[in-house]
């Protein structure tokens, strides 16, 4: 290997790192605030990259349809606790606004600009809307009833959530694959190197999300909530932030980075119904690294991720998945020989 075919190799590593490292930032936030190992975090890539393809095509996507009917079951919910509750009917009457608004007029504004095709930028901040309000949808619908649960009830919960949602992934989209535009068609060459414009895009917008994200988190009082929840869940009840308001956020966080994971890898590859999970798990082992607690050691642990399945593709193509996979082992053993060693210190 010489070692222009090994820059190659770095720099496309570096940018399924990059994907992989809003991945694994997205699912460490969700289980640190909701301790719910997120599973079908990768379905929310595929959604996304799928809604702006159906969307490119002029077809109204069926994430449309998917989100009302999440909306409505959210809404009957609320409104049989509220009746059990013995609520009046203008608490009814708000609790329905606030979980029917936002989705109706998302949806209405999608039936009117699907056939209109407009350009991509719209298009895809329409796909965010569309998928972005599932996540809060999804914890209501799934998790929040659950809160108190075991990390094992909750995990078979997300397995079981997986499941359905690429099951109607397939019935929204079919089983063809799909790709979306370049967001920038540019090229820079650089020697035997060529940087493509996407490329780019996609650096930029996971260094910009991260960085947002901190200053998210140091920042603004909601922020601060859900770190607060993340340390300690008792000490934040305690101190009167809600957790199901604190799990809604990071579910809603958690879906606007999955979407916008889908659109920034959706140019450099053909995604299916199913595609997102295999990104997802692999968010997932770089979360691992990361103890699903750090989320520098996330990044980090996404950026080699992508490198070692980067130079696998070129080594041994056909065992690619399997080497990446297995670098987990290592981790997990010297955490586990770690926790034995403070367990004895105690």
């Amino acid at each position: 290997m010489d070692l222009s075919i090994a820059s190659i190799l770095l720099l496309d590593g570096a940018t399924n790192g990059a994907i992989y490292a809003l991945m694994g930032l997205a699912l460490v936030l969700v289980f640190a605030v909701t301790r719910v190992i997120f599973i079908p975090q990768g379905e929310f890539v595929a959604y996304g990259a799928l809604t702006l393809a159906m969307l490119q095509l002029g077809r109204l996507p069926g994430t449309v349809w998917l989100l009302l009917a999440m909306a409505a079951f959210a809404a009957l919910l609320d409104f049989v606790e509220g009746v059990r509750a013995r609520r009046g009917a203008a608490a009814l009457a708000r609790a329905a606004a606030r979980t029917l608004v936002a989705p109706l007029a998302v949806s209405a504004i999608a039936w009117w600009a699907a056939p209109r095709q407009f350009n991509l930028v719209f298009q895809s901040l329409l796909t965010l809307a569309i998928v972005t309000p599932m996540g809060p949808l999804l914890y209501r619908l799934a998790f929040r009833s659950l809160a108190d649960a075991t990390v094992l009830v909750l995990l078979i919960v997300a397995v079981g959530v997986h499941f359905a949602l690429t099951g109607l992934g397939l019935v929204m989209f079919g089983a063809e694959g799909f790709s979306i535009p370049s967001f920038w068609d540019a090229r820079f060459n650089f020697g035997a190197l060529t940087l493509a414009g996407q490329t780019i895009i996609i650096f930029l917008v996971s260094i910009a999300l991260i960085l947002g994200l901190k200053l998210f988190f140091d920042l603004t009082l909601h922020g601060k909530a859900l770190r607060a929840t993340a340390v300690n869940r008792l000490g934040a009840r305690l101190m009167g932030i809600s957790s199901e308001s604190a799990g809604t956020q990071s579910f809603a966080l958690a879906a606007f980075i999955g979407a916008l994971s889908g659109l920034l890898i959706g140019p450099s590859t053909t995604l299916g119904y199913d595609s997102g999970f295999l990104i997802g798990l692999k968010g997932f082992v770089a979360a691992i690294y990361g103890g699903l607690a750090s989320y520098p050691a996330t990044a980090v642990g996404a950026l080699l991720v992508g490198v070692i399945e980067s130079f696998s593709s070129f080594w041994a193509s056909a065992f690619k998945e399997v080497i990446v996979f297995t670098m987990i082992l290592p981790v997990l053993l010297w955490r586990s020989f770690q926790h034995v060693h403070d367990d004895e210190e105690e």
